[in-house]
C-alpha cells in the first residue's frame, strides 16, 4: 500500500543537465506507475540546457499519456517547497576540471584514470562541489525539511559524510551507479556459472545466491559469494582470469576501462577477495602508479581523457536535440534508456516495494570490525522510514587497513571543505594513498588552486 503522503511524489533534480542522470530520471518518472502521477522539477543554472531537458520531459510525458507534471527553474528555491526527494547531480565544468586535476597530478607522478574520488582529483572536486551541496542543504532544511536528500555527486563518500555530519537534521544518503541492483548481482551470477544469461535470473536464484559486497565507495569488495552454501568465488575469479587481457572490458570507453579484469584477478590473487568496482579501485591502490623499479605485466594507469569526454557529452546532447527536433521519434525515447539507480530507489521507497539496494551510508554494525560511523557502500533495506544496512561480517585484514586510510582521506576532505581549513586540506592530501612526497603534494595544491580560481570559493585565497 502506498503511503498517502507520497501518492503524488515530487522529485527535484538539482543538476538536470547532468547527462548521466537527467535523461534516465525522465525515463523512470514516466515509466513508473508509482512516480508518474507526481512532479518532476528540474533545476540547472544553465538556462539553455535546462530548457532542453524540461522540453524533453514534457514531450516524453505527453507521448506516453501520463499526468506527470514537469517544472523547471534556474533557482532551486523556487521548486523545493513540497519536495519528497531532492537528487543532487550537478558538477561545474567537470570534464574540464577533472582534466586539470589529472594533468597536474601526472606532472608530479600521480596517475588518475578518473580523477573524481581519490587523489588530488577527489579532494579538489569536493572543494568545487561540496560548498554548493551544503548551500543546497540549508535551503532544503528551510523549504522541505522532510525530503529525502540523495547525493549523486562524486566523491560520493566525502559528500555523504558531510551531509550526515554537518546537516544531521536532513534524511540523506549517497549513491553510485556502479552497484545498481539487481544488475550487479546478475553479472556475478553469470560469471559464477549459476545462470548463462540475465533473462534466467529470478527471485529464487536471488534468494539462493548469498552475495555480500562492502567497502568505501569505489573501493568495494565481494566478501562472500555462495550459491546453496557452496563457495562460488573461485569460478567468478576464474571467469575474470579468462577474460583478462581484454583491454576495454569495464563498460566504459577510455582510461577507466583498461585492464580491469586483469587488475581484478591480480587483486583477488593477492587478497583472496574480488574488487567490485575496479574501474575506480585501481586508482585507490598504489600498484599501478608506475613507481616500480621493474616492469609489471599490467602497465601503469592511463590518464583521464578530457577531449574524448567532451566528444561523448556532445554526442549525448545531440541525442537530446534529435529527440526534441523530431529527428529521432519521441516515441522511441522509452526504448532508448533504462531505469536509473536513484530513481529505482525512489520508486521502491514510494511504492514500499521491499527491494534492496546498495546505499552509501553509516555502517551501523553491518561490517562488524569497522566503526559504526564509517561511511560505506552497503546492501540495504530502504523505505520512507529510513536505511537499514544488512549484515556483512568482517572486513578482511589488508583490505581493512586500506579502507581505513581511504576513509581518513575522505573524512579529512569533508572537514577541510566545510570548516574552510587549509591545515586539514593539506592533511587530507598527505593522508591520501596516492601521495608519496610532501613537497609534490604541496605543489599540486598550489598549482590547482591557481588553475581553478574561477570555481574554487574565494575564501581559500584570503
Amino acid at each position: 500500500m502506498i503511503d498517502a503522503q507520497v501518492t503524488q511524489p515530487k522529485v527535484v533534480v538539482i543538476g538536470a543537465g547532468s547527462l548521466f542522470f537527467g535523461r534516465q530520471s525522465i525515463w523512470q518518472m514516466v515509466d513508473s506507475r508509482y512516480l508518474n502521477n507526481g512532479t518532476l522539477a528540474l533545476v540547472d543554472t544553465d538556462e539553455k540546457k535546462l530548457a532542453k531537458m524540461v522540453r524533453l520531459a514534457e514531450m516524453v510525458a505527453k507521448e506516453n499519456n501520463i499526468p506527470l507534471r514537469v517544472e523547471g527553474s534556474t533557482n532551486r528555491r523556487e521548486v523545493l517547497k513540497g519536495a519528497d526527494f531532492v537528487v543532487l547531480s550537478f558538477a561545474e565544468d567537470t570534464v574540464k576540471y577533472r582534466g586539470i586535476d589529472c594533468q597536474v597530478s601526472l606532472k608530479y607522478g600521480i596517475r588518475m584514470c578518473s580523477g573524481d574520488t581519490i587523489g588530488a582529483g577527489g579532494i579538489f572536486r569536493a572543494m568545487r562541489e561540496l560548498p554548493v551541496i551544503m548551500e543546497c542543504a540549508k535551503d532544503i532544511e528551510e523549504l522541505c525539511p522532510n525530503a529525502w536528500v540523495i547525493n549523486y555527486i562524486n566523491p560520493s563518500t566525502v559528500h555523504g559524510i558531510a551531509l550526515s555530519r554537518y546537516a544531521p537534521k536532513l534524511k540523506s544518503f549517497a549513491l553510485c551507479d556502479s552497484h545498481h541492483m539487481p544488475h550487479k548481482k546478475v553479472s556475478y551470477a553469470i560469471r559464477a556459472g549459476i545462470i548463462q544469461d540475465k533473462s534466467e535470473f529470478n527471485e529464487e536464484i536471488d534468494r539462493r545466491f548469498d552475495f555480500r559486497v562492502a567497502g568505501v565507495n569505489h573501493f568495494t569488495w565481494l566478501l562472500k559469494a555462495e550459491y546453496d552454501g557452496k563457495d562460488v568465488m573461485p569460478p567468478i575469479a576464474e571467469a575474470l582470469r579468462r577474460s583478462a587481457g581484454t583491454e576495454n572490458n569495464g563498460g566504459d570507453r577510455g582510461a577507466k576501462a583498461l585492464y580491469n579484469d586483469a587488475i581484478t584477478y591480480e587483486l583477488y590473487n593477492i587478497f583472496g577477495y574480488i574488487p567490485t568496482c575496479t574501474a575506480h579501485t585501481k586508482e585507490y591502490v598504489r600498484y599501478w602508479q608506475g613507481l616500480g623499479k621493474t616492469e609489471d605485466a599490467i602497465p601503469p594507469l592511463a590518464i583521464w581523457e578530457t577531449e574524448d569526454r567532451y566528444k561523448r557529452h556532445e554526442e549525448m546532447w545531440q541525442q537530446v536535440d534529435d529527440f526534441i527536433s523530431g529527428k529521432h521519434p519521441i516515441a522511441d525515447y522509452m526504448k532508448s534508456f533504462e531505469p536509473d539507480h536513484a530513481t529505482d530507489i525512489i520508486e521502491n521507497m514510494v511504492g514500499n516495494l521491499g527491494k534492496r539496494y546498495f546505499i552509501n551510508t553509516l555502517n551501523n554494525g553491518a561490517v562488524n570490525n569497522m566503526n559504526d560511523d564509517s561511511f560505506l557502500e552497503l546492501l540495504s533495506e530502504v523505505n520512507m522510514d529510513g536505511i537499514n544496512p544488512l549484515h556483512v561480517g568482517e572486513m578482511p585484514r589488508g583490505i581493512r587497513g586500506m579502507q581505513e586510510l581511504a576513509l581518513d582521506t575522505h573524512e579529512l576532505t569533508a572537514e577541510a571543505v566545510v570548516e574552510r581549513s587549509f591545515t586539514k586540506l593539506r592533511r587530507a592530501m598527505m593522508t591520501d594513498p596516492l601521495v608519496s612526497s610532501i613537497h609534490d603534494a604541496d605543489m599540486i595544491i598550489k598549482e590547482l588552486l591557481e588553475l581553478e580560481k574561477e570555481v574554487i570559493p574565494g575564501y581559500w585565497y584570503e
